[in-house]
């Protein structure tokens, strides 16, 4: 036993000397994140990296992790869902895996995380909006080659999603778009959405949703694009029609 443990040590040693400074580093704030030793440092670096627009470069970058960190984290969640509530329908587990699945709450779980801080190259370039969350994806893409199944859903569990910040999700809005239309048919009453371009003051362009109810227009919002609009405009409806109607009791809302 002693002597496995020395040469556990001796291993870890000869691999931290051939690791570059910020190979270390990378594998260093991984393991403090992960709570387990990452084995292929390659794997995160990809996952880190951003494409590059030079033709000369390697343009090996988080998206092929990404692609494959959202299937094995749909199915992770799914089974995880499946087994925690045996008695909801289809359509609750749909909607819970959907609240956990969603762009917002990736990036949520992504900055949280500080996964930003781990780019390979941060001269200059530009983030988009959604980067944390699709480096997330990479994140679990990454840990799945690196460990395999089961570590990994063991590692999305117990340190990165834990079924505690799941439980907190149950009552929370995702959509107000789409709590409106499954109000809208339980209720057999029409809501339909007008969006149409402004263009302000300083010839910015934005877009201005009107929520109407049968034939009575009852909120309306304008942002920086068609599908936000439409979104703050059925959440201000629905505050509105809360008050009327009750339609959640006082829900929790992101």
């Amino acid at each position: 036993m002693e002597l496995q443990k020395y040469f556990s040590k001796f291993l870890l040693k000869q691999r931290k000397r051939k690791l570059t400074e910020r190979d270390y580093f990378l594998s260093t704030e991984l393991n403090k994140m992960l709570g387990a030793e990452v084995q292929n440092v390659a794997l995160y670096r990809e996952a880190f990296s951003l494409k590059s627009s030079s033709k000369n470069q390697d343009n090996s970058n988080y998206e092929r992790l990404e692609f494959l960190g959202d299937s094995v984290l749909g199915t992770i969640i799914s089974c995880h869902l499946f087994q925690t509530y045996p008695k909801a329908n289809e359509g609750y587990l749909t909607q819970m895996k959907s609240k956990i699945v969603n762009r917002k709450n990736l990036n949520k779980l992504g900055e949280d995380l500080k996964l930003t801080d781990l780019l390979q190259k941060q001269n200059s370039v530009a983030l988009g909006e959604n980067i944390s969350g699709n480096l997330f994806e990479a994140l679990i893409g990454a840990v799945y080659l690196d460990f395999h199944y089961d570590t990994c859903k063991k590692i999305i569990l117990e340190r990165l999603l834990t079924p505690t910040e799941i439980n907190k999700l149950e009552n929370k809005i995702v959509s107000y778009k789409g709590l409106l239309l499954e109000w809208s048919q339980k209720k057999k009453v029409n809501i339909k959405y007008e969006t149409c371009e402004e263009i302000q003051v300083n010839k910015a362009v934005v877009f201005r949703c009107h929520v109407w109810l049968s034939e009575e227009k009852i909120a309306n919002a304008t942002e920086t694009s068609k599908k936000k609009a439409e979104e703050k405009a059925a959440q201000r409806a629905f505050y509105i029609l809360n008050k009327k109607e009750n339609i959640l009791g006082n829900p929790k809302t992101l």
